[in-house]
């Protein structure tokens, strides 16, 4: 018997969701579980509102702007405050039965759960505080203040005004959390830091002269952008005075196998551990290599006539991308490609039926901001849930700051192909529909509490998909520079865990990146400075991207399912930025529920 898993799923939500089944006193679990939904229900509302109190500047980010004047100094009280917050709703979060609540309560309980969990790791044995100089860049936080257009931008620079008050003693606590910076860590701050004060010096008083403010409180403005300057150039001079002595006695950017396993545990929330993952990355990189090998014979003759051979696999598979890889875009027009080419991305998504899109939420592709740069290349910056309805960014670095010989080898890079593959990453169907769906999720936790894996894998997933459904034709090319893309997915993963947990040496990295994966010098050099600035998180996207596919290829597999891409997209994206193995939980539940009754139902 086949049957369509939206059907399934729909008629499994009737069967769960509150008030789906009537009252009565004989149907005394369906009682129980209405009554507890309800209770949940206040629950997350109260959570989510104690949340945003605790963490006002992560509720600008997600759209919640009701604190947009406040800047918590990051201090030992507030440290406890959040350690209290932690043993608080963990304790009211244990008065529930976690099975007695319906499928899409139970996975908020388990993400609020693992959130809760969390922060006692990071504060009390993971301590970036400490060592990590570039996370008190206020930067963002006050571009999110100032860039909500709901409010008046009188109100705007009102919030702005009382959030200044707070700076120079956010960063005398700063100074005095720092005691053992890494080096590379405090080489990104004191980048960052520059272009941070971009948006007190330039954004801020501009806002300030389009405004309708009265002169005493833009009077005040002008001399609190100066003192927030100063404080800002304070903790710049602070960070030099200890750079000189980092590269000898800093803290090894390193976290090592245990602090790798747990925090791969707390931020990747995968069902596989960070070893297991490496393992199977190694497995794929070997797949990869064989595709690449195939498609560089069928192109030798095109690109590379009558040459010899080099006798090696790796070497013809490099010589061939070589070749490929000079088709690419002048570093004046890079930004201008990207642009040209979203459009064309969404209509292959409509005409191939693989995604409904909105035309309503616009993306915009723009330079990246200078306080943002140094990280990566291309990004997306998106609303959250409570402002859905505003911008979301592509943001793409220019190559302003490059030599001509940076320039080209991060063109060649970003080829004519894979910038193709690029956009279909970030852009469409890639970060920014997924990140439009997430918003769209009725549950407010499973978007606040979204998955750095999920939000990744889903974008590594729909560059493989949009091949799967012949994006790009018959064109070799695009294949042979999609294996390339996709094994740096995988070998992102061997050079975080190969890093932090096996101690590659630079030199170890470059043989990875450079002769394993092909990529060049500029992109390769990126990369690793990149590994040492983050941990783990280069692991979500092949993470995140293993498991969706072992999903998709497990409900393909089912014989009782009449399995349809676009209803499986729609379906998984419909859950939020939950954990895919959330996300797995709740459809093969959901699945078998409504299984048994169709058959019931026969």
């Amino acid at each position: 018997m086949k049957i369509r898993l939206l059907s399934l799923i729909a008629i499994a939500i009737l069967i769960s969701c509150n008030g789906s089944q009537p009252k009565n006193e004989e149907n005394t679990d369906s009682n129980v579980q209405a009554e507890s939904t309800s209770e949940f229900d206040k629950l997350k509302t109260e959570f989510v509102d104690a949340l945003w109190v605790m963490n006002p500047i992560w509720a600008s980010y997600e759209g919640y702007h009701k604190y947009d004047d406040q800047l918590p100094i990051p201090n030992q009280e507030n440290r406890n405050a959040k350690m209290e917050f932690s043993k608080r709703w963990l304790d009211r979060l244990s008065k529930f039965d976690l099975e007695g609540l319906n499928q899409h309560d139970q996975i908020d309980y388990l993400l609020i759960e693992d959130y809760l969990n969390s922060i006692p790791f990071y504060i009390e044995t993971f301590k970036e505080y400490e060592w990590n100089p570039s996370s008190y860049n206020l930067g963002g936080s006050f571009f999110q203040v100032l860039n909500y257009r709901k409010d008046p931008l009188e109100k705007r620079l009102e919030n702005v005004s009382k959030k200044m008050e707070f700076v120079e003693e956010y960063y005398n606590a700063a100074k005095e959390n720092i005691k053992s910076p890494t080096q590379v860590h405090t080489g990104l701050a004191l980048q960052q830091l520059e272009g941070s004060k971009n948006i007190f010096e330039i954004q801020i008083l501009d806002s300030l002269k389009k405004s309708n403010l009265d002169e005493s409180l833009a009077s005040k403005i002008q001399e609190q952008v100066k003192l927030t300057v100063a404080a800002i150039d304070g903790y710049i001079e602070f960070l030099k005075e200890l750079e000189p002595a980092l590269a000898e006695n800093g803290k090894d950017f390193r976290i090592g196998k245990e602090l790798f396993e747990e925090k791969f545990k707390y931020q990747i929330q995968s069902e596989y551990t960070a070893e297991e993952i490496f393992q199977t990355a190694i497995e794929e990189k070997t797949k990869l290599h064989d595709n690449l090998y195939r498609i560089s014979d069928a192109l030798w003759e095109k690109y590379l006539g009558e040459a010899e051979r080099p006798g090696n696999r790796l070497g013809q598979i490099q010589m061939v991308i070589d070749e490929v890889s000079k088709q690419h875009a002048h570093r004046d027009s890079f930004v201008t490609v990207i642009r040209k080419q979203i459009p064309e991305l969404e209509a292959f998504v409509r005409e191939n039926n693989l995604l409904t899109l909105d035309p309503n939420k616009p993306l915009v592709v723009r330079e990246t901001p200078e306080y943002m740069r140094g990280f990566a290349g291309a990004s997306i910056s998106a609303p959250g849930p409570y402002d859905k309805d505003a911008e979301t960014y592509y943001n793409v670095t220019p190559l302003d700051d490059y030599t001509d010989e940076q320039a080209e080898s991060w063109l060649r890079e970003y080829n004519d192909y894979t910038l193709q593959i690029l956009n279909i990453h970030e852009a469409i169907p890639g970060h920014y529909a997924q990140l439009v769906y997430s918003n769209q999720s009725p549950s407010i936790i499973k978007s606040i509490l979204g998955n750095g894996a999920m939000v990744e894998g889903w974008a590594v997933y729909s560059e493989r998909m949009m091949l799967e459904n012949e994006y790009g034709g018959d064109n070799m090319e695009i294949g042979l520079m999609y294996y390339k893309w996709n094994l740096r997915t995988v070998c992102n993963t061997i050079l975080d865990y190969g890093i932090h947990v096996l101690g590659f040496t630079e030199e170890e990295a470059m043989q990875l990146l450079v002769k394993e994966a092909f990529q060049e010098q500029a992109e390769a050099e990126g990369k690793w400075r990149r590994a040492r600035l983050s941990q783990v998180q280069l692991c979500s996207y092949f993470t995140g991207f293993h498991e969706i596919m072992e999903l998709r290829d497990t409900l393909r597999s089912d014989p009782n399912f009449d399995f349809q891409l676009k209803e499986f997209h729609e379906q998984f994206l419909s859950y939020g930025s939950s954990p895919v193995k959330y996300i797995k939980r709740m459809m093969m539940k959901e699945s078998e529920l409504a299984m048994e009754s169709a058959e019931n139902n026969q």
